[in-house]
């Protein structure tokens, strides 16, 4: 009878897995298609449909909708200044899924309006490890730079985060520090 409970069990578990790699890999695809879309735009307009899309699906966790809802709950606090309740509730997402990218990049940004510099950094550079695509957080890191006065790294990620999205806000920025890091008056 045990055996069969344990088989039981093992056979739950494995399907459980399987059905969260299927709804990652769902999210996957989805994402794939957004970047391939929005590779492909040239006006503002359109790329901010796309934008709002792909920051829809990093938004939702692929396959536990209680840390989906705990990432709404921690985003509503950073946006209400609860900035050390929402660092907890992040921090509690990221042990729980340290491979879910948004949680990293949202405590990231919440680490920036801390003025925690070097913590936010860390967790951007673990958000880029995880969604190499991240636009949103290429552009955090470069307004961290632009604080910094570290005007050429800035000038890096802005120019990478315009390959993901051709059209994106920072894209004015560009030309800005391109004249500061020349001399030029801005």
């Amino acid at each position: 009878m045990k055996k069969i409970i344990y088989i039981i069990i093992f056979n739950l578990i494995f399907i459980l897995s399987i059905n969260a790699k299927n709804h990652n890999l769902v999210q996957v695809t989805e994402l794939n298609k957004l970047f391939d879309d929005l590779s492909k735009i040239n006006n503002a307009q359109d790329g901010d449909v796309l934008e709002k899309k792909i920051w829809a699906v990093w938004n939702k966790h692929p396959n536990q909708k209680n840390l989906t809802e705990k990432l709404e709950f921690g985003t509503k606090l950073m946006y209400q200044g609860q900035y050390d309740y929402a660092l907890e509730v992040f921090t509690n997402i990221i042990e729980t899924d340290p491979e879910w990218s948004e949680a990293w990049n949202k405590r990231a940004t919440l680490l920036f309006l801390m003025k925690d510099y070097q913590k936010s950094l860390e967790d951007i550079s673990k958000v880029l490890d995880l969604e190499p695509r991240h636009f949103g957080a290429l552009s955090g890191r470069a307004q961290i730079y632009i604080d910094l006065e570290l005007y050429q790294k800035a000038l890096i990620d802005l120019k990478d985060a315009r390959k993901i999205h051709p059209v994106i806000r920072g894209n004015k920025l560009i030309n800005e520090l391109e004249k500061l890091i020349n001399g030029e008056n801005v």
